[in-house]
C-alpha cells in the first residue's frame, strides 16, 4: 500500500466520513479543523440518497432517525398567518421508499465524528497555511502548529476551502454565486411553535421559514435575493445581523418576532447561495471532496449526502488502487462528475423556487406548491428530483 499517510482539512461531513473509510482499509488519516472544537447544532437538511446510503453502510441509520424530524407539512402562509398553499411531505417518503430523514446538520456531522473519535488523530482549532508538494509527500505549514508531513492532504474544508485556495487558486474563480443570500439561526422559547410543520412565509425575493425543535427550541431559515456585492464578512456576525434586520424589518407574518429572537442568537449561519464548479478536483497529491470541490449550493438540500457519497467514492478508489493517487483520484472523479454536474444544474434553478423575485412568481410557486398534493403529479416531481443515479461500490 502507497500513501497511507493522509491530512484531511476540515472536520464537517465530508472529512470524518473520508476518515472513517480510510481508517477501514488501513490508511492513516488525520484531521485539521479550524474550530475550536466540533461544530454543533445548524440548519435542518433532508437526508437521502446516495448519501443515505454510505450512512447505512456505516451502521448510522438507527441514531440519525433518533436524532431527526419527521416533517408532516409543508405549509405557506400570507402576511396574518393564514394558509395559503403546501403539501404533506409525506410524498418525499413514499418517493424515497421510506429512506428519508430530516435532521439538523451538526447532528449529521456528530454521529459521523463518533465514528473515528479517539480512533485518529485530530487537530481542532489549526488551518494549513502552505503546502508543498515533492515527489514522495506533501510538506504541510499550520498557523500555530509545527511543520509535519503527509503523502497526500484532502481539502474537505466546505466552499469556502483554504486548500483549494492553496493550491487552485483564489474562490472566485470556481464559484457561481446564484443570486440569493441565505441564514439560519436557532431560539429558545419562541412563542408560535407548530408541531412537523415547515412554516413559511414569502414576498417577492424574501422568504423566512421556521419549524420546532426539540427542548423548546425553534429553528428559522432566511432565503433573499440580493447582488453579490453584499460588503458582509463570513465572520462580521453584527453586519449580518444588521443586514437582516434592513431586509426583513418591515415584513408581515412574525418577521418582528423572528428578528427579535435573532438578537439572543449565538449560532446564525450566514452566506451566500453558490455552487462551487470546478473542472478538476485534483493537482498532484491534493485532492477536494465535498463543497471544497463540488457544493451544490444550500438550496439544493442534498450537500451533505453527496459530500458523503464522494468522500466514500473517494476512500474506495485509494484502497483499490493501493494508495495510488494519480489513479484514484482520476477514478473518484470519473465516477462522481457525471452525478454533481446534474445535481448542480437542476440546483441552479432552486433559488426561484424558494424566494420569487415578483409578486407573479409567488402566485405562481404557491400554485405549483398545492399541485404536490396531487398524487400523479408529486411523483413524477419528487420522485425525478429525489433520484441519484449513481451504483456506490462495495
Amino acid at each position: 500500500m502507497q500513501n497511507r499517510n493522509i491530512l484531511i482539512s476540515g472536520a464537517g461531513i465530508a472529512g470524518p466520513t473520508l476518515a472513517y473509510w480510510l481508517l477501514r482499509r488501513g490508511f492513516t488519516p488525520t484531521i485539521v479543523e479550524r474550530a475550536p472544537a466540533l461544530r454543533t447544532g445548524g440548519y435542518m437538511i433532508d437526508f437521502w440518497g446516495a448519501g443515505y446510503d454510505v450512512a447505512e453502510r456505516m451502521g448510522l441509520l438507527p441514531v440519525l432517525h433518533d436524532d431527526g424530524y419527521r416533517m408532516e407539512e409543508l405549509r405557506l402562509v400570507d402576511a396574518r398567518g393564514r394558509r395559503i398553499a403546501g403539501f404533506d411531505a409525506s410524498v418525499f417518503r413514499s418517493a424515497t421508499h421510506g429512506r428519508f430523514t430530516s435532521l439538523r446538520r451538526g447532528d449529521l456531522a456528530r454521529r459521523i465524528y463518533e465514528l473515528v473519535d479517539g480512533r485518529i488523530e485530530t487537530i481542532f482549532g489549526e488551518s494549513v497555511t502552505a503546502l508543498h508538494e515533492d515527489p514522495i509527500g506533501v510538506t504541510v505549514d499550520f498557523e500555530r502548529s509545527p511543520r509535519r508531513r503527509f503523502h497526500l492532504v484532502v481539502g474537505a474544508d466546505g466552499l469556502h476551502s483554504n486548500v483549494r485556495a492553496h493550491v487552485f487558486g483564489d474562490e472566485e474563480r470556481f464559484e457561481k454565486f446564484l443570486g440569493y443570500y441565505t441564514a439560519a439561526f436557532s431560539a429558545d422559547g419562541y412563542p408560535h411553535r407548530d408541531e412537523g410543520a415547515y412554516v413559511a412565509y414569502a414576498l417577492p425575493g424574501r422568504q423566512v421559514a421556521r419549524y420546532a425543535l426539540r427542548g423548546g427550541r425553534s429553528a428559522f431559515f432566511f432565503v433573499f435575493a440580493h447582488d453579490r456585492g453584499v460588503d458582509v464578512g463570513h465572520h462580521d456576525v453584527a453586519a449580518q445581523k444588521a443586514l437582516l434586520r434592513r431586509t426583513y424589518g418591515g415584513a408581515g407574518w412574525e418577521c418582528r418576532e423572528i428578528l427579535a429572537a435573532m438578537d439572543g442568537a449565538d449560532d446564525l449561519y450566514f452566506d451566500a447561495v453558490a455552487q462551487t464548479r470546478m473542472p478538476g478536483w485534483s493537482s498532484g497529491r491534493v485532492a477536494l471532496v465535498g463543497d471544497a470541490a463540488y457544493c451544490p449550493s444550500l438550496l439544493a438540500g442534498q450537500g451533505s449526502a453527496l459530500a458523503m457519497a464522494g468522500a466514500y467514492l473517494l476512500a474506495h478508489a485509494l484502497a483499490a488502487a493501493e494508495g495510488d493517487h494519480a489513479r484514484a483520484f482520476a477514478d473518484y472523479q470519473h465516477r462522481f462528475k457525471p452525478l454533481v454536474d446534474a445535481k448542480q444544474a437542476a440546483a441552479a434553478r432552486f433559488g426561484s423556487w424558494f424566494a420569487p423575485r415578483t409578486a407573479l412568481g409567488v402566485r405562481i410557486r404557491n400554485l405549483a406548491t398545492s399541485l404536490m398534493n396531487v398524487p400523479l403529479v408529486a411523483h413524477l416531481l419528487a420522485g425525478r428530483s429525489l433520484e441519484d443515479r449513481i451504483e456506490l461500490p462495495d
